[in-house]
């Protein structure tokens, strides 16, 4: 009798929740055998529940690592063209104000350490006359235009960054001894049907002749020259008068574009510096941003969607199996399992679900974040504290998925469950 009395008050406490015997018999190592077998006992079930959580996982990895991969590619592009452009031009417009700029503005700037390439240009007035592909005294064929004309120094088309489609560039040569040759941007080259310049073309300015040595199919910067004329500024001076030049296009180093605005109208006028007025790139960090959040929330959008598809995997399953095993609940809390016993246990699988989902996941992650940087040829860029959080991520979303499962199944009451599992 008081081996029986003795029982039931340890039956008591133990639906209580308070002390009892089988809190030193249940360890964490008896817990994780428990909850694996019971996990590896339907290893279909199991690899099918964790799905979900993989893909979610698996797209916030991917999406954090090609994020910060992108933004480091989108980084380099705007250092490399945005933030090392610099212009410099008189205050009040162009050649409409004294002779503030010299020509030799491109040898001055280019003493200055910190710059990789610069050149000059101006509009050119050519007195109203037309561009003509032919002289004007044969109609047959004949094609003429109101283009803009440029001058520009050798330099420049280095720094706009032209690429060339046919022939050449302009050179020191052709402006010191005012050659009379033109290079055409691509959109004044298709007005005259040109498309190369092998056959030695050549266009007419008002009465004067002048050789087509190239063509630009693209500028970088300054673009509407691909509609324009360019031609010698030694050229346009002989030519049409032309005074100073109307803007200075500098291209830095990285880095450097701070230093060369303040520099260079001390260079070009060094006995009034506020004659120019001088633009430099503003940081690019408020551009770099909207473009990794835009890209961070798209994908996180779908990380999170996967996450929570995951969870309600997760936590369905494991009320299904606490459906299935009423009766070994019974039997356990028959034998002295406590309330809190039961729970931990339900808890710990369907961590253990979320830990395994998490850490495949990861894996998936990183490895689709190194195949899409390397099949846009970028420099795959990592959170080393990814490896880490992304399978802490999982069980969390298992533990929290388990919750009301394993609640459920610590509030049976013992003989009710084993009726019920019999």
């Amino acid at each position: 009798m008081k081996l029986l009395a003795r029982n039931k008050k340890n039956q008591s406490s133990q639906d209580t929740d308070g002390p009892d015997l089988s809190a030193a018999t249940l360890g964490w190592r008896d817990l994780l055998r428990e909850s694996s077998s019971a996990l590896t006992a339907r290893p279909g079930r199991a690899m099918l529940t964790v799905l979900g959580t993989v893909l979610g996982v698996a797209a916030l990895v991917a999406t954090l690592g090609i994020s910060k991969t992108a933004g480091n590619q989108i980084e380099g592009r705007f250092d490399a063209l945005a933030a090392t452009d610099v212009t410099v031009a008189p205050r009040g417009g162009g050649n409409t104000t004294p002779a503030v700029i010299p020509w030799s503005a491109e040898k001055t700037i280019l003493a200055l350490n910190g710059v990789v390439s610069v050149g000059a240009m101006a509009d050119v007035d050519i007195k109203g006359a037309l561009v003509r592909s032919v002289p004007v005294n044969d109609p047959t064929g004949q094609r003429e235009f109101a283009l803009p004309v440029k001058a520009v120094t050798p330099g420049l088309l280095n720094a706009v960054r032209t690429t060339v489609s046919s022939g050449r560039t302009i050179d020191a040569g052709n402006s010191a001894r005012a050659d009379r040759v033109v290079v055409l941007g691509g959109s004044a080259a298709e007005r005259f049907g040109l498309v190369d310049v092998s056959q030695s073309p050549a266009i007419f300015l008002g009465d004067h002749l002048y050789l087509v040595i190239g063509i630009v199919s693209d500028v970088a910067r300054q673009p509407d020259l691909l509609g324009s004329i360019m031609i010698p500024e030694g050229t346009a001076r002989a030519d049409f008068g032309l005074g100073s030049p109307s803007i200075v296009q500098i291209e830095t180093r990285i880095g450097a574009s701070t230093l060369i605005a303040d520099q260079a109208p001390i260079a070009l006028s060094p006995n009034d510096p506020a004659l120019l007025k001088v633009t430099a790139p503003g940081e690019p960090k408020k551009a770099k941003d909207a473009v990794r959040k835009d890209l961070n929330s798209l994908f996180l959008i779908l990380g999170l969607v996967s996450l929570l598809i995951g969870a309600i995997g997760i936590a369905n399953v494991t009320l299904v199996s606490v459906l299935e095993r009423v009766g070994e609940i019974g039997l356990r809390r028959a034998l002295g399992a406590g309330r809190r016993h039961i729970a931990t246990q339900f808890l710990t699988e369907s961590t253990l679900l979320g830990l395994l989902g998490g850490i495949v996941g990861a894996s998936i992650g990183i490895i689709v974040t190194v195949i899409v940087a390397a099949s846009r040829q970028w420099t795959p860029v990592l959170d080393p504290s990814l490896p880490i959080a992304a399978p802490a991520v999982g069980a969390i979303v298992g533990l929290l998925s388990g919750v009301y499962p394993s609640l459920r199944a610590a509030r049976m009451q013992p003989v009710e469950a084993l009726r019920s599992g019999t």
